[in-house]
């Protein structure tokens, strides 16, 4: 049996550029087309990135759960980001391939893989399109010629003047505070927001990934990247560009202006914005700057599961700021053991029911996610269907729906593949259930002081007995 899957609720996402929110009208009917900016593969990508990726992916389930023929477009930087959004300087990926005396190319290579393992890990859908910056250079340099009336060159190369376009920096909330702060001056510049299209070699320097231009040898600016990339992947306009709320500032009015410019229109290249709030760790690990920072595998080598960490995502508004906490990754692993356990119980007992013939109402589900992709709303309720009295094969097949836009994997989740194995136990699994089954024995004896000698020796090795667990996991790792 098949759950009424409801598309009539209109799908209301909140703009960055109007700071409203507005009903989803697309381009071409029946068609969404999405652009989200990917990573500088320089480094690995920390858990702050990823939100950015779990937050796009709920978008394009969203779309294609109301029924939209997807298109979405995820880039790959690999050169011309500089180590801040500077107008001068070195070159991440330059800087990264001179620190590791590796190939720059090798090094993009390598964390351009890091990031798709973890994009794999968190159950994200593989988009229409990854492209790679680096092979769009020619048309990233005939899309620069043709904007050239809204340009000037300096010493340092091309640069755009951001007085040629309407209501530049519109998008920004702090172009005169934090946002022009975070530009670094350069000589010559018109006006201080004036953002570089392509940066010249120096004299006397080589860069591993350099082209020949009419405005000499070098590499193109890393705004320039995105609009040339979307533009022709997608075509201007197109539906919806995202991408973090740091890009809001600087990144993103840049790509609008280089938008109307090429386009001779006042538009931004894209109807809607949208950009997820920061995941904010206290302790300041969350920069690459900070040498062990926060990345999917040093959860996973903890012991937890990467689509825990997916959870804790879905449980706050994409733009609500969301505080890691060891405490916080504890509660979404335990809240997706409930979630799991209480499917396993469902589907023992659709087993043994005769099949259902009332179907559940998804209204309910399609309103929160309708609201501005509100997943903590279709948490709550996917939660009540698991709890409410019918047929299991029903609540199954609604909550299964639920996860089609949440993107949990719960119909191939399972008990055990949620207990991961941190990476500093030293104690084997067998040996754990041994000492277990021993300690069962002994307390079925009443000899307690058998089974607290076994408690302590397994707590020694890391391993935490919990008695009574409600969850009815016997234990985990320390």
């Amino acid at each position: 049996m098949s759950a009424d899957v409801p598309t009539g609720a209109p799908l209301k996402l909140f703009n960055s550029l109007t700071r409203q929110l507005e009903e989803f009208r697309p381009i071409h009917p029946g068609e969404a087309r999405v652009y989200t900016c990917g990573p500088t593969v320089y480094n690995y990508p920390h858990i702050g990135n990823m939100r950015a990726y779990v937050f796009a992916d709920v978008l394009g389930r969203t779309l294609s759960w109301k029924g939209y023929k997807l298109t979405h477009v995820i880039n790959i930087t690999d050169v011309g980001h500089l180590t801040d959004d500077a107008d001068a300087g070195e070159d991440k990926l330059e800087k990264a391939a001179a620190q590791n005396a590796q190939s720059i190319w090798d090094i993009a290579r390598h964390y351009t893989e890091a990031y798709w393992a973890d994009i794999k890990a968190l159950n994200i859908r593989q988009p229409a399109h990854w492209p790679i910056a680096t092979d769009y250079v020619p048309k990233m340099i005939a899309f620069a010629q043709s904007i050239s009336a809204h340009c000037y060159e300096l010493p340092g190369g091309l640069y755009f003047d951001t007085s040629t376009v309407s209501h530049y920096g519109a998008l920004a909330r702090a172009v005169s505070d934090d946002g022009e702060g975070r530009i670094d001056p350069v000589e010559g510049k018109r006006h201080r927001a004036d953002f570089a299209i392509w940066r010249k070699t120096p004299p006397g320097e080589t860069r591993q990934m350099e082209w020949d231009s009419p405005w000499g040898r070098g590499a193109p600016g890393w705004h320039l990247e995105c609009s040339v990339m979307s533009g022709e992947l997608l075509g201007f306009p197109f539906d919806i560009h995202t991408g973090g709320i740091d890009h809001r500032e600087i990144h993103h009015p840049n790509e609008i202006a280089q938008n109307q410019a090429f386009c001779h229109s006042d538009a931004s290249g894209a109807n809607i914005w949208m950009h997820n709030n920061f995941l904010v760790e206290r302790s300041g690990k969350m920069s690459k700057s900070a040498g062990e920072f926060l990345r999917l595998q040093l959860l996973i080598d903890r012991g937890y599961h990467p689509l825990a960490y997916r959870l804790m995502c879905l449980q706050a508004h994409y733009r609500s700021e969301l505080e890691f906490s060891w405490e916080g990754m504890q509660a979404a692993l335990v809240r997706l053991k409930r979630i799991v356990m209480g499917l396993e119980r469902l589907r023992a007992k659709a087993e043994s029911e005769p099949a259902g013939t009332a179907e559940l109402s998804l209204h309910q589900i399609d309103e929160a996610i309708s609201n501005d992709l509100n997943t903590p709303r279709v948490l709550e309720n996917a939660l009540l269907i698991s709890e409410l009295k019918g047929h299991a094969s029903d609540r199954l097949v609604a909550i299964f729906e639920c996860d089609k836009v949440l993107g949990l994997g719960l119909q191939a989740l399972t008990r055990s593949a949620l207990r991961i194995r941190p990476k500093s136990a030293m104690i084997t699994e067998p040996e754990i259930e041994a000492i277990l089954a021993r300690r069962k024995e002994a307390r079925a004896a009443k000899d307690f002081a058998t089974s607290d000698r076994l408690r302590d020796e397994l707590a020694a090795q890391g391993v935490e007995v919990m008695d009574g667990d409600p969850l009815g996991w016997d234990w985990k790792l320390a």
